[in-house]
């Protein structure tokens, strides 16, 4: 029985993270909660046992959790991992903190499960985005080798957080919107973070270097456009890919269909295909629209889409949590 903690537990992912270890019964021994101002004092019911949610300081770190789960801001994870792995806690952070560090692994469990453990006191979770895009398209690569990759994402509102989710209702009743550039509401906007100086939003970026980290392929060309939708819940991506080896389609369906965590529905004469609003509230990747790109040679298109709060956020999160509590592989920390 292991001591796990959430360190933002009041917020929309730390409470999908609570959601999420009260379904898939994780061996807990004792669990701490803690949260941000508007939160600290309140309680939540887990297993029926009423836990309430205490202030962040780095004193809670001296109290033997095993685990923390950090469904928290960039500047709080860099203020608190370090505490935390110093005093033998293997923080799961979901912010962008700690991504892009050599030193710390960036996981998916179905792609690159065994990096867990050569953690030295952190792993990171990657991007919404990246998360779906890498179980989606990580089988594949290793069946046909990719060479090139195409992102075009359509992303909904909660990626924003609960202010996202605001705007959409804010502006769908011709209000001024307050986390967008531009209201959401009956409208797409091509821009998810800032722009950098060579053209490409942040969120472009993280699933470009992302991409090339978790499939430990560095030199991978790969390019992204990300969008926001008035959608409320649950990423949809449409994904290009060239490959170095030929490909049989069927073969193709093979790969995905016997793949952990993806669903595979692509049937066009039923109009079967994912929808963002049919994936809300699961935790797998559903894939369609399987079809060969003749425009290039050994290429394929895929349409793939996941709930980002769950599998894109909250779920990876508490997966990584299991493959540690079950100790699938000897740690090295």
């Amino acid at each position: 029985m292991k001591k796990l903690g959430i360190l933002g537990a009041g917020g929309m992912v730390g409470s999908a993270m609570l959601q999420v270890l009260r379904e898939r019964d994780l061996p807990i021994g004792e669990l701490f909660l803690f949260g941000g101002s508007t939160s600290i004092g309140t309680s939540v019911d887990f297993k029926g046992k009423s836990i309430v949610l205490e202030a962040t300081t780095p004193e809670i770190f001296d109290r033997g959790m095993d685990i923390c789960l950090f469904a928290v801001d960039t500047p709080i994870s860099q203020k608190y991992a370090p505490i935390a792995a110093q005093k033998g806690c293997v923080v799961i952070d979901n912010s962008s903190a700690w991504r892009m560090d050599s030193e710390v692994p960036l996981v998916v469990p179905e792609v690159n499960g065994d990096d867990i453990f050569t953690n030295k006191g952190i792993i990171a979770s990657p991007n919404c985005s990246t998360i779906q895009a890498m179980v989606a398209i990580a089988p594949l690569h290793r069946a046909f080798g990719l060479r090139r990759v195409v992102y075009s994402t359509y992303q909904s509102v909660s990626g924003a957080g609960v202010a996202g989710i605001a705007d959409l209702k804010r502006t769908a009743n011709g209000e001024a919107p307050q986390c967008f550039p531009y209201p959401i509401a009956g409208n797409v906007i091509p821009r998810i973070d800032t722009f950098g100086e060579d053209g490409y939003t942040g969120e472009e970026s993280k699933m470009i270097a992302e991409t090339r980290k978790i499939l430990h392929a560095p030199d991978l060309r790969v390019t992204a456009t990300t969008v926001r939708v008035p959608v409320e819940i649950g990423h949809s991506e449409s994904i290009n890919l060239e490959f170095e080896k030929p490909y049989d389609l069927a073969e193709v369906y093979r790969v995905l269909e016997t793949a952990p965590g993806i669903i595979v529905q692509d049937d066009p004469a039923v109009d079967l295909f994912p929808t963002p609003l049919a994936a809300a509230g699961t935790d797998e990747v559903y894939i369609g629209r399987i079809r060969r790109d003749f425009s290039a040679e050994n290429a394929l298109n895929i349409w793939v889409v996941a709930d980002n709060v769950r599998k894109g956020a909250a779920t990876n999160a508490v997966q990584i949590a299991e493959r540690l509590i079950a100790g699938l592989h000897a740690p090295t920390h």
